[in-house]
């Protein structure tokens, strides 16, 4: 332990931290025997004790009531999350062989990571355990999870269900840990312990996170834009955009924050999304928007997060009608003085027009992701092939949604291929050493074994095409005895 960090952690927090560390130890030394019955059994368990209706309906309610942060029903479809990460775990081996390549010889094993530290945000205080569960266990690891201390007493309890099922099943509880005594002091100290980080919150964690001089997965910034090309079917847009924004009160990094819309098409995608149930902010409403929304120096202010769009405009010192479910204000520009393109994690988005062709549309978006959100993830409404092409070849996002709610399909849906997750990379985009969703194969380590094969050596000529020149493979042996 390091003498600043040491300092910062009450004698309390030291004496918890050394034995949750123990006894995960303990723990790891039991899981790792286990066979790939014995961790898909655990994992089948762990998931129900904390994604059946009840306990997720009570878990919901306390995050929400300890946090103040969040919309009660769409936060409980995010129990469907759990059985999706659920799915692609019991669909993957982790124990033994998990791939065999027998024209290269080769035979992949997994093993375990160890001990993970996951640190959880405030926004999921119960998906985000739930899931880095199933994972870790189908992976054989053991967890020590630090919450956020806003919502502490919710991971606490997750946690606490998930240990229970562990040891109706005959296993240690120990598998799973959550301390008590968070902050930020114990969460680097936890970082700093584990063997592998998951950590997904804010961008100072995630820096905190990759200089603990451990392993560690984290998450860039998001800012999610929708991009609107003349061929996309506006009215299913703005239902995407609608649903995207309004989950969980905008509170996650993948909720659509802004549209980029052909100025031909300007007016009419402000009526499609007004007709899912926005509110068009006035020039005047927007102006004191952005006052309770960032400060003068442009730092975003908390109050405003993850807050219903009617809590937002009394915030403001307006009010809108009870049906509206989101707040639209028009863009102004691109650009860092432009405090509206960027991350908003609330019920208001943005929308900007371009000028000219597709191609200077793209060249917005890039210059959009270059204020926030680079690595992330973007959506694209668009029915023409060819656009979608010239769209992900430009792009610097790891994530490229066609035609789907961003925040409802990037992160892995029943209805796309992406990997089931709630921590997804950036990439070097974003500062992250993956740009993947953050899934099972990243909680294994894997010992290849490697056996002979045939040859595997094209001739110089396959190899250097046009550059191979025979006669300077000739000559090299007689100029070097030459020198």
């Amino acid at each position: 332990m390091t003498a600043s960090t040491s300092k910062a952690l009450s004698s309390e927090q030291e004496a918890e931290l050394d034995d949750v560390f123990a006894r995960a130890q303990a723990a790891l030394k039991i899981i790792e025997t286990y066979d790939q019955e014995r961790v898909d059994r655990l994992i089948r368990a762990v998931a129900w004790a904390v994604a059946n209706r009840s306990a997720f309906h009570r878990l919901v309610g306390m995050g929400i009531e300890e946090s103040g942060l969040g919309d009660f029903d769409s936060r409980m479809n995010k129990r469907m999350k759990i059985r999706g990460v659920l799915r692609d775990a019991l669909r993957s081996p982790s124990v033994g062989i998990i791939e065999e390549d027998v024209e290269r010889g080769l035979v992949k094993y997994g093993k375990p990571a160890g001990v993970i530290g996951c640190v959880v945000p405030t926004t999921n205080p119960d998906l985000t355990p739930a899931g880095n569960a199933i994972y870790a266990i189908k992976a054989r690891d053991v967890v020590v999870f630090s919450p956020h201390p806003r919502s502490k007493r919710t991971t606490f309890e997750t946690v606490r269900l998930m240990r229970e099922a562990l040891e109706a099943e005959g296993a240690p509880a120990d598998i799973l840990q959550c301390i008590t005594l968070p902050s930020l002091a114990a969460s680097q100290e936890i970082m700093r312990r584990s063997d592998l980080v998951i950590a997904t919150g804010g961008q100072g964690l995630v820096r905190a996170a990759y200089s603990s001089g451990t392993p560690a997965y984290g998450v860039g910034a998001g800012n999610a834009t929708e991009f609107v090309d003349e061929t996309a079917d506006l009215a299913e847009t703005a239902r995407n955009c609608m649903l995207s924004k309004t989950s969980d009160f905008g509170s996650g990094c993948s909720a659509d924050g802004n549209v980029l819309v052909p100025r031909s098409r300007y007016e009419a995608m402000l009526e499609a999304l007004e007709a899912e149930g926005a509110y068009l902010a006035d020039a005047q409403q927007r102006a004191a928007l952005q006052r309770v929304m960032w400060d003068a120096d442009g730092h975003r202010l908390a109050d405003t997060v993850a807050v219903s769009p009617q809590a937002l405009a009394r915030a403001a010192g307006f009010e809108i009608p009870d049906d509206r479910k989101f707040i639209v204000v028009e863009g102004d520009g691109i650009g860092e003085e432009h405090q509206f393109c960027k991350e908003k994690l609330t019920t208001l988005m943005a929308v900007h027009a371009y000028e000219g062709t597709f191609e200077d549309g793209v060249e917005v978006a890039r210059r959009l992701y270059d204020i926030g959100g680079k690595g992330h993830s973007c959506g694209i409404a668009s029915t023409d092939d060819a656009h979608i092409d010239y769209f992900a070849r430009h792009m610097p996002v790891s994530r490229i949604m066609v035609r789907q709610p961003n925040s409802k399909a990037n992160a892995g849906s029943f209805t796309n291929g992406m990997p089931m997750t709630s921590s997804m990379g950036c990439g070097t985009w974003g500062g992250n050493i993956t740009s993947e969703n953050v899934s099972l194969r990243h909680y294994l380590n894997t010992t290849w074994v490697s056996r002979t094969i045939a040859e595997d050596r094209p001739s110089d000529e396959a190899l250097f095409g046009d550059f191979y020149d025979p006669a300077l493979e000739a000559t090299g042996a007689d100029a070097v005895s030459a020198a």
